[in-house]
Order: structure tokens, then sequence, then C-alpha cells
């Protein structure tokens, strides 16, 4: 049973919910129809409705709510068979296809439309047409029945296809997503147009058959009053003594409209025109005058619905009761047809309203979703300029959202761009430091060899110089060959020293800019080690360092302080050297804060570089110290902020004025 129950989850909520709403619906039609179709009071649900139609008002309407509900059921489950086929697609959608998934998508979009229509349009046309035959005309009053019914189950239908599609839409946001290609596309104009259209229907129908019902109901008692006077003076005014006199005399009597008519009732129920011509007239009709007109003022109704009626008198001649009426219409066919037009015309101009109005609507979506579908096609989103927000709605919180999703989109890719370029400097500083550290272990090995041998050959020229002070010996060549020899091993030795100096500085250098440790330290703790370190280069130099900390000296900065204590140093050094043995200068050193950024900035006054160096800089190894620089200082100290502290390195430098750099590092 359980298994059961699940398996028609769906469907046994649609009818529950079809069945709630065919009781309201039902109790509705109960109280709307006599009122909207002017039923005559006392006639409905009582002994004179069944002698006239075998049948009473509430056995209709239940026929009706029974045919209706019969009608719903078994359409929704024809329409939602697909649900049973595929009752476990939520719990084990991995034994589907992506093509059985998008049918089951496509029907839980389509379903509900085709059950709008289907259950407005077969219920209206069914019951009108059996409401037709049932008192054998298609007249004005079918025509009313029509547009109660359909009005009502408008608005009935509409709330059961809300109901409809928060059922389904909770199946598919449960559903897996994959190709949207084979999905049915439905346009937000005709969205609007299956959700809005039917309650500007009902709204607009109702209001005219209401309309209709009170303008009916007021001119029958206008003409119903009208025409009781004039019996009434008839009656009072004149005297009869045979019935041919009372058929001579209603010839002064006179009708408002050219369709209406004067008729005798006989003692026999037979009915004569003003002429003494037999005519026919309805059961209801003949009942009801001689059952409830003498309560209801001589007021005669033709039938449930029809806006015929008649005003009747009784006229007494030598013991025999004849009946004088007048049959009259309340409203013509013509008067109908004004109201169907109005409603037409008005309901023709609301389309167009509600067409221009979605269009305005669907332009602002179709903007916001072409620019998602431009940002997911990767185009260049630095490039898209802000939607304008041109509503203060919710499609204008859209826009706004939009906006938002596409400058967070900017800063990631910039982000992503960031940090793509400084897992390139780490890669780089490695690979750097691995190959420098190749190169000073092959080249260290040889340089010590050379090293080595060049002591070997000093202590043999010192043998060599001592054997030739042999008297016996001539000394005087032996001793210049000797003397050349020495210089030449001290200069093979010199050069041998700077060679390993130079690689033992490099290779310690580039351990220290590779180090990736992450530690955290202040402003202060950072200029207390640039000033210890420097403090004696400066001093020889006798160049004073200004420090201005233009921020808090407790911001903290992530990264490894010796690192950075490095890159200063190597900065301040090259500006000590620009100054090329000039004293008494000055070397600015400023940190302040710029936004999220600590900017420390290192300013000589020195020569400055020129335009080919500074192009240069930083994307070559580069200097301008000849032999004395090897232009890996700036090169891995651009690496190593970029690499280890996500920043980043300027220069602005001019010829005889000095340069300055500014290091940029992320808080």
């Amino acid at each position: 049973m359980k298994k059961i129950l699940e398996k028609y989850k769906i469907q046994l909520k649609l009818l529950m919910a079809l069945m709630i709403g065919t009781v309201i619906l039902t109790i509705i039609y109960y109280f709307f129809i006599p009122m909207i179709l002017n039923y005559p009071k006392g006639t409905y649900g009582t002994s004179f409705q069944i002698e006239v139609e075998n049948t009473n008002y509430i056995s209709q309407v239940l026929s009706i709510a029974t045919a209706i509900f019969a009608i719903f059921a078994i359409g929704t489950f024809c329409k939602t068979r697909f649900l049973i086929q595929y009752s476990d697609l939520i719990k084990n959608p991995e034994k589907y296809t992506i093509k059985e998934i998008n049918y089951v998508k496509n029907k839980l979009f389509t379903v509900p439309y085709s059950l709008l229509v289907l259950n407005i349009s077969i219920p209206s046309i069914a019951l009108t047409i059996i409401h037709a035959y049932t008192i054998n005309q298609f007249g004005i009053t079918t025509l009313k029945l029509f547009m109660l019914v359909f009005s009502l189950m408008t608005l009935f239908v509409t709330s059961i296809f809300i109901y409809t599609c928060s059922l389904f839409k909770k199946i598919l946001v449960k559903l897996p997503y994959d190709s949207v290609k084979d999905l049915k596309r439905m346009t937000l104009k005709k969205r609007i147009f299956f959700n809005v259209c039917p309650l500007l229907l009902v709204s607009t129908l109702f209001t005219s058959l209401l309309g209709y019902s009170l303008v009916s109901i007021k001119t029958g008692n206008s003409i119903f009053e009208t025409y009781h006077n004039s019996l009434y003076y008839f009656k009072e005014y004149n005297t009869f003594s045979s019935y041919a006199e009372l058929l001579g005399k209603i010839q002064t009597l006179n009708v408002l409209n050219k369709d209406d008519f004067i008729f005798i009732k006989t003692p026999e129920n037979h009915y004569f025109n003003k002429n003494g011509k037999e005519i026919e007239v309805s059961k209801f009709f003949n009942k009801y005058l001689n059952e409830m007109s003498p309560q209801n003022d001589g007021r005669v109704y033709e039938y449930y619905g029809i806006d015929c009626q008649g005003a009747t008198i009784d006229i007494e001649i030598d013991g025999t009761v004849f009946t004088v009426g007048i049959y009259f219409s309340i409203l013509s066919v013509e008067v109908l047809i004004y109201f169907l037009i109005s409603f037409i015309v008005l309901l023709i101009i609301n389309i167009i309203l509600l067409t221009l109005f979605s269009k305005v609507l669907s332009n602002d979506i179709n903007l916001i979703s072409s620019s998602f579908l431009d940002m997911a096609k990767n185009r260049n989103v630095n490039a898209m300029e802000p939607l304008a927000l041109t509503c203060n709605d919710e499609f204008g919180n859209l826009i706004i959202s939009f906006n938002k999703i596409q400058e967070l989109t900017k800063n990631n890719i910039q982000k992503i761009h960031d940090n793509q370029e400084t897992i390139m400097e780490k890669e780089r500083l490695a690979s750097l430091g691995q190959l420098i550290g190749g190169i000073a272990h092959n080249l260290k090995t040889p340089i010590m060899s050379i090293a080595g041998a060049a002591e070997g050959l000093t202590d043999l020229v010192k043998e060599y110089d001592i054997s030739i002070e042999d008297p016996s010996v001539n000394s005087g060549d032996h001793h210049e060959i000797a003397k050349d020899m020495s210089v030449w091993i001290e200069k093979i030795k010199t050069h041998t020293e700077y060679m390993s100096d130079i690689i033992t500085a490099v290779k310690g250098q580039a351990v220290t800019l590779s180090n990736e440790e992450e530690i955290s330290f202040t402003v202060d703790e950072l200029l207390k080690r640039v000033n210890i370190l420097m403090k004696h280069e400066l001093k020889n130099a006798i160049i004073y360092l200004n420090i201005a900390v233009k921020t808090d000296e407790n911001t903290v900065i992530h990264g490894n302080v010796n690192s950075l204590v490095q890159v200063i140093n190597n900065m301040i050094s090259n500006s000590i050297q620009a100054y090329q043995q000039k004293s008494d200068q000055n070397i600015d050193l400023i940190v302040e804060r710029e936004d999220n950024n600590l900017v420390i900035t290192i300013r000589d006054y020195a020569s400055g570089l020129p335009s080919n160096v500074k192009d240069k800089l930083f994307k070559e190894m580069i200097t301008t110290k000849g032999k004395n620089g090897t232009g890996l200082g700036l090169y891995m100290s651009y690496s190593t902020i970029r690499a280890h502290f996500n920043g980043n390195i300027t220069i602005d430098s001019e010829e005889g004025k000095g340069t300055t750099f500014c290091i940029y590092l992320p808080l």
C-alpha cells in the first residue's frame, strides 16, 4: 500500500486539490447561477421544478459537479501518466539516460499549460451544450450560462494550474542538471499570457455578465411596472360583458417594443393573441401563470434564465375568469451583443497593454540573461560595462545583483591572474635556485681545484727561486721567470677568490629569496632589521637614511621578514652605489598605507637610470655597475615580492634627478 501511495503521490495530491476545488466551485455555482441567470424565485429546488423538469436544482448542480470532476480527473490522470512510468527517477537517476530525463523535464514544463487549456475549454463547452439541449434552445440563456461557467471555470482551473506548477517545480529541483539543448523553451511573454490572461478574461467577462444581469433585472422591473399599470387601468376604466367585447377593447392596449404582444388566456388554458388567433406558450409559462403569478402581482416568467416575462391581470365576465396579459422581452439580442462587443474591445485593449508590458519585462530579462551568457562564454568581462538600472523593482534588484557578480568576477579573474603570476614567480625562483645551486656546485669544485693548483705552483716557484741562488748557476734569467710566474699565480688566486665569493653570494641570495617560510611581523620589526643591517654601509658611504612611517608601526605583514629585508637592503645598496662615492646625501625610506596595501618607498636623488635600462628592469638581469654587479638582485627582488608577498614593485626614474622604488604589499 505504501509503495502504491508513493507511486501515485502526485496524482493523488492533484485529485485531492481537484476534489476540494470542485466542492468550492459547486457551492459558488449553486448561488451564482440563479442570481446571474435571474431564476424566478420559489421555482428552483421545489416541487414546481420537479413537475416541470422531472428533476430539482440541487440534483442538477451535483450532476454538473460530478461531470466537472470526472473530466478533470480523466484529463489529469492521462496527462500525468509519465510520472508513474518515471516514479523512481529522483531516487535512481542513474537508471535513465539524459534524453529520458529531459523528456520528463519537458513534460513537467508543458503539462500544466495543457491541463489549463483542456480543463477550461472542455467542461465549459460540454456543460453549455448539455444545458442548451436541456432547455431546447441556443439563445441568450445558453450564452449567459457559457459566460458564467467559463468565468468560474477559468478562475478555478488557474488556481489548480498554480498548484500543479508548484508540485512539479519541487520535482524539477531534484532532477539532475545535464544538457539543456533538448528542452523546449517558453518565452516570458507566453508565461505572462498563460498566467495573467485567464484572470484578466475572468474579471472582464464576469464584470460584463454581472452588468448585463443587473441591467436585465432593472429593465425587467421597469417594463413590468409599466405594463402592470397599463393593465390595471385597462381593467379599472372598462366594463366587459362578453369575451368578444374584451377582445375588442384590448385593441386599445399598446406595447413598448415590436416583439411584445398581448394575449388572452381562457379558463380552459387556451391562449389567444389580440386578433383572436390561438397561440402556444411553454409549459413553464402556463404553470407559473396559474400557480405562482397571483402571489407575484401577476408577473409571469418564461423559463429559467430566459429574459422574457409577462404582466397579467384577471378579468371576470359573467362568472368566468379570463386572464389578459402582455408578453415582453426584457433585453434584445442587440443589447447582449453590445455587452459582448464592449467586452471584446476591452479585452483587446488589455491584451495590447499586457503585450507591451510583457515586452518591457522580456527586454529586461533578455538584457540580463544575454549578459550572463556573454560572461559564461568567457568573453572579455573587463570590457563589459555595468548594466544601467532601468527600474526600481525586483528586476532592478536583479540588475544590481548582476553588476555585483560582474564586479566580483572581474576581481576573481584579476586574482586568478595574480595567483598565476605568483605561482610562476615561485616556480621561477625554485628553478633559479636549483639552477644556481647546480651551477655553484659545478663551478665551485674546479675553481677550488684551480685555487689549490695555484697554491702548489707558488710552492714550486719558491723552491725554484731558491734553487737558482746557487752561484754556480746563471740566476738572472731564472729569477725573472720566477718573478713573472709569481705575478700570474697571484692573479689566478685573486680571480678564483672573486669567483668563489660571487658564487657563494649568489647562492646565498637565491636560497634566502626562495625561502617560502610564512611568518608574521610588524612594520616596526622590519625597519629595525633594515636599520641594523644597513647602518654600517650607510655610515661608510656618509649617506643619511630618512625613515618616515605614515601608518601604524604595529601593522602586521605576512611573509618571511628576512626575504623582505633582503629586498629593501638590496634597493638601499643600489641607491648608495648610485651616488658614486659622493658624500652627504640622503635616501628616503617611507612606509605608508594606501587602501588595502602597505607601500614601502625607497627614493634617492642620484643620477637616475637611463630609459633603456629602466624598461628592462625586473624583466631580465641587467646591471649598470659593470663587473661589480650581476643584475640578479633586482630581478630576484621582484620575483620575491610577487611570489612570496603577492605584491608588486614599480620604478620611477629620471636621469640626473634620482630613482624611486615602490614596493606594494597587500595586507
